[in-house]
């Protein structure tokens, strides 16, 4: 592996973020940016508008690779980031940390173990879950009705536009994976907390081999959402199909005046998650203690930073045993975030709303401090704020009835608990609008090719084309 390091900082002192266009790095100091949560100011090159479009005329690099070709790759790529000697990653990690809210060893976990999923059989899983037929990436496949019509149908190669979050470093791998599985040619608009991760894939793909299709089907810049100089351009059908956007309520509305025919959006907008308690938990010390390990285990997911970790905790439970369970709960969160080395304390309007629930004895009562080692809250209705930073709301309840009533379209997980319940509630739950329901501490991980946010992402990222030939001789 070449040992390649651009300088970790520009001129003016700013963290340095190059691009990477279609197998070249680009480098450079023109443009000064603020991070989104730490406000750390970071520098990268002008956006070249002619560099990150590429040409409706010109078929897509990966149109005609073998899909078992790409895999391979993807594959080998995995490997790569792996490897503690890559330089890209160290050098992204490290230049992470200075505008990410996660602690260092947070994020070089996440990098290097968000590698997991370039695994040959995870990702002919997710190929075949998404496609009831896969050879339609790689042919046009022959098909005819009922009535004799006969036609050909391909899931053609899409030109997208991944608008990635800043909460997930393993976003960025997954996308680019997923990217290259439908042979798109695809622009990553990177966030302003990781302006690195996606460089750092790519140039570790460009390092085996520069001319690959998949690294030429790739750029990948950054410009500040909403910025209309830079998104009146590129947000046309006449460039892009679709754009697949990750993030919050800002960048999806950012997105939302763009669209029109020819021009998409497969959002996977915002989610809360939530878990659900019943009263089993109390059914001696060793389930209660079982149940706020594994409700603290989904609270804790990547820091509470992740979609799937959970924020409210619906528990089916007197006001005692609530307290009970709040205390136990409290207790494992806190070794948690003592474990992973993260003590960012509460941002200043949080801390003032927890601090006034404090004063409210009869209605809530606080576990911990606002000091970003974890903290609980009980209530009998959702706190009005969104709890962050190893923050979790127990909401008691007479019965778990009442907590499908907080269940809406954007509540992505739901964490279960006694699991021989959860059969009873999932059909209450997807009349909701509920996504997605696990085992309590099983938030995190997922079954390899499920749905995600409600739909199959592969099979809505490509341009579905038919071929139709007439009608076969009777």
């Amino acid at each position: 592996m070449t040992a390649v390091h651009s300088e970790p900082q520009s001129a003016g002192g700013a963290v340095s973020a190059p691009f990477f266009q279609r197998g070249e790095l680009i480098e450079g100091d023109d443009t000064a940016h603020r991070s989104r949560d730490l406000g750390v100011t970071f520098a990268t090159p002008k956006i070249a508008m002619d560099r990150v479009v590429h040409p409706r005329g010109e078929v897509p690099p990966l149109l005609n690779v073998p899909l078992a070709e790409i895999i391979d790759f993807l594959v080998e790529t995995g490997e790569r980031i792996r490897d503690p000697g890559n330089p890209f990653v160290q050098e992204c990690v490290e230049r992470m940390s200075a505008t990410h809210v996660l602690p260092r060893a947070v994020l070089q976990s996440q990098v290097t173990g968000a590698a997991a999923y370039l695994d040959r059989r995870l990702l002919q899983t997710v190929v075949e879950q998404n496609f009831p037929d896969p050879r339609a990436l790689d042919e046009w496949v022959p098909k005819q009705d009922f009535t004799g019509r006969k036609s050909f149908v391909r899931a053609f190669a899409p030109r997208l536009i991944h608008v990635l979050p800043g909460n997930s470093p393993g976003v960025a791998v997954k996308s680019i994976a997923q990217g290259a599985l439908v042979k798109a040619v695809n622009l990553f608009k990177m966030s302003s907390s990781d302006p690195f991760t996606t460089v750092a894939i790519l140039r570790t793909m460009a390092d085996m081999d520069p001319g690959h299709p998949i690294v030429k089907s790739m750029t990948a810049v950054y410009w500040r959402g909403g910025d209309d100089t830079v998104e009146r351009v590129l947000y046309r059908p006449q460039y892009f199909d679709k754009i697949v956007a990750w993030g919050g309520g800002d960048a999806i509305n950012n997105v939302i005046k763009y669209l029109g025919p020819g021009f998409q959006l497969v959002s996977f907008d915002p989610k809360t998650s939530i878990s659900m308690v019943g009263r089993e938990a109390f059914a001696s010390d060793e389930t209660l203690d079982l149940a706020a390990e594994l409700t603290a285990s989904d609270v804790m997911v990547l820091n509470q930073e992740a979609c799937v970790a959970s924020r409210f905790i619906y528990l089916e439970a007197d006001h005692a045993d609530a307290d009970r369970f709040c205390e136990r709960l409290h207790a494992r969160i806190a070794g948690k975030a003592a474990a992973s080395g993260d003590a960012r304390p509460l941002d200043l309007d949080l801390r003032e709303q927890i601090d006034t629930l404090m004063m409210l004895d009869d209605e809530f009562r606080v576990w911990g401090r606002t000091d970003g080692k974890g903290l609980v809250v009980r209530s009998d209705e959702p706190v009005d704020f969104h709890p962050v930073n190893k923050t979790a709301n127990v909401v008691r309840v007479d019965s778990l009835d009442q907590a499908t009533d907080h269940v809406n379209v954007a509540t992505q997980t739901v964490g279960f608990y006694p699991f021989d319940r959860m059969s009873d509630y999932r059909d209450r739950l997807a009349s909701r609008g509920a996504q997605r329901i696990v085992r309590l501490g099983e938030a995190g991980p997922s079954t390899i090719g499920n749905p995600h946010d409600a739909m199959y992402p592969l099979h809505r990222f490509v341009h579905w084309m038919a071929h139709e030939d007439g009608t076969a001789p009777q």
